[in-house]
């Protein structure tokens, strides 16, 4: 169990956490729509990295199965973004 544990990289989740850190930071400081695109952009390629990286790979995307892990993400990262585009100033 712990060399399993020492294995697994975060990468992925830092990566994707940092898209969408940046989107909030862009959020609160300048234009709200340009953030809320760049936080759901953060969100998507949490669902591209565990579409296509292993169990082992994605580290703590890897929640459920990768199916549904990846259609939920798909699903929240789309909500946001059509949130974002619909929203009136």
């Amino acid at each position: 169990m712990a060399g399993e544990a020492e294995r697994r990289s975060e990468w992925p989740l830092a990566l994707a956490g940092a898209v969408a850190i940046a989107g909030l930071v862009i959020l609160t400081f300048y234009d709200w729509r340009d953030g809320v695109l760049v936080f759901a952009g953060g969100v998507g390629l949490a669902a591209l990295l565990r579409a296509v990286l292993s169990d082992s790979a994605a580290g703590l995307l890897h929640v459920r199965g990768r199916m549904f892990d990846t259609l939920l993400l798909v699903g929240v990262g789309a909500a946001i973004l059509l949130l974002g585009l619909i929203v009136p100033n």
